[in-house]
């Protein structure tokens, strides 16, 4: 692990000291961290995912081929 140091408002650093305490802090940003970066993946993959169909928009009847596995067994 590597110390870092990091400026933070008060009155939000009281608000994550009121929910896990001064001691679990270094615990508290490493979550936040990994969440945030999770987040930030997900929505490159997302926007990814958005400018290929704008490149390449879905045709009429491509998926056609699939309706009869769409339908769920009684």
């Amino acid at each position: 692990m590597k110390t870092i140091q990091i400026t933070i408002d008060e009155s939000l650093l009281g608000k994550i000291d009121n929910n896990c305490g001064k001691r679990d802090r270094s615990s508290f940003f490493r979550k936040a961290a990994l969440i945030l970066l999770k987040q930030l993946h997900t929505k490159k993959l997302e926007e990814q995912h958005r400018a290929g169909y704008a490149r390449k928009p879905v045709q009429k009847g491509e998926f056609d081929i699939w309706q009869d596995e769409q339908v769920w067994p009684e």
